[in-house]
């Protein structure tokens, strides 16, 4: 494929300028549950939507550590915003590692990314399937006509709803010997409906409602990574686990937010009786510290994860659920702390505070599950005492 017209440059100085205007638009985006138009559009501005295309495309080729820490900067700003670019950007990241999608298209998907925000999204998550990482088949469906298919089925969940320029709809098809992959659908189809579910405690301009498909056309070019169906879907996570980390990233950031406001607070309250800032109290001072410890743990994890990922260290990838759990619990911990220690005031909707706290929360519904990782982890540290140990019992 050759170059398109220049998509927007990456400008690393104006990521500070973006998370600015995303801090500013928040509190509105969270109140109406509106699309972020602006916030996305600020991050496309940047760069930053396609940042991970390929060099030779007109991208800037970020590594998922770069992605990681762009997602915390954004997170501390709009984490809304920052989940839905996400998508994007890690869309982008998969299609110049393992290209899958007609050349055709993707050329227009970049030609249009110059000029506009351009949104795409993998939709999986299904009302009865739950998410698919813990095995199952699409209800969706595609049955085969001239030309392509027609595509039946529901996504929930599905980030960025109407947004979406381009949904990758995971679904099976109704042949004699069946297959199995992603359907592109063009935001907009005739037949794809948008129904707006997404009434959540956090994240709530994610828009992240379902979407219902009948009997939607898809070019038979655009039926992409295709296998035959078997019992159990069949997931490569070894690129995912490598890009899909950096979305628990942008929780550090919520917390790092939270914590400027708990900052901010202690330094300005000065009740009558103490007669100077509750900053200067011990106990205020000990909940500082427990915070900064929730949060440099998060930290400490999540560089340190990226750094092994970019030296290619390919046993890490086992640890990127244990990854995202540690960094959920310590952010979630963090921002948990604080409200714990302000009282009243940190569940005031006067205060971004109590927006933090809601927004940290989603933290823990993103793939894996606290409960799957850890079943996980036990069982193969059970199994690698047990092998060690083998001996012992002869």
């Amino acid at each position: 494929m050759t170059a398109p017209a220049l998509i927007p440059p990456l400008d690393p100085d104006q990521l500070g300028a973006t998370v600015a205007t995303m801090s500013a638009l928040a509190p509105r985006y969270d109140r109406t549950g509106e699309l972020p138009k602006e916030g996305l559009r600020a991050v496309h501005d940047a760069g930053l939507l396609t940042a991970t295309v390929a060099p030779a495309l007109g991208g800037a080729g970020w590594t998922p550590g770069q992605v990681a820490r762009a997602a915390y900067e954004l997170g501390r700003a709009d984490p809304s915003v920052t989940l839905i670019a996400l998508q994007t950007i890690l869309m982008h990241a998969l299609q110049t590692e393992r290209p899958t999608w007609p050349e055709s298209l993707y050329a227009q998907v970049l030609r249009d990314s110059a000029v506009r925000p351009v949104l795409i999204n993998a939709l999986r998550v299904e009302p009865a399937l739950g998410a698919p990482a813990r095995g199952g088949l699409p209800a969706t469906y595609a049955e085969k006509v001239d030309g392509g298919w027609l595509l039946t089925g529901r996504k929930t969940f599905s980030t960025g709803g109407a947004a979406l320029d381009y949904q990758v709809v995971w679904a099976a098809t109704t042949e004699t010997t069946p297959q199995l992959g992603n359907f592109i659908v063009t935001g907009g189809s005739e037949g794809v409906e948008i129904v707006e579910t997404w009434d959540h405690l956090g994240l709530r301009a994610s828009n992240s409602h379902d979407v219902v498909y009948t009997r939607v056309f898809v070019p038979d070019l655009h039926f992409i990574e295709r296998e035959v169906l078997t019992k159990t879907s069949k997931q490569d996570n070894s690129v995912d686990a490598r890009w899909g980390a950096a979305i628990p990233a942008l929780y550090i950031g919520v917390a790092r937010a939270a914590q400027d406001f708990f900052h901010r607070f202690a330094h300005e309250r000065v009740p009558t009786a103490l007669g100077r800032p509750i900053a200067t109290t011990e106990r205020i001072r000990t909940v500082a510290g427990e915070i900064e410890l929730q949060i440099a743990q998060a930290e400490d994890v999540m560089h340190r994860f990226f750094d092994r990922v970019e030296a290619g260290d390919p046993s890490v990838l086992a640890q990127a659920a244990l990854v995202k759990t540690i960094i959920a619990r310590s952010a979630i911990g963090a921002v948990q702390t604080a409200v714990a220690a302000l009282g009243n005031p940190a569940l005031s909707r006067n205060n971004p505070l109590e927006r933090h706290l809601r927004n940290v929360l989603c933290a823990r519904v993103h793939s894996p599950q606290d409960d799957f990782t850890l079943l996980m982890t036990g069982t193969q540290a059970l199994r690698a005492w047990e092998e060690a140990h083998r001996d012992d019992h002869r």
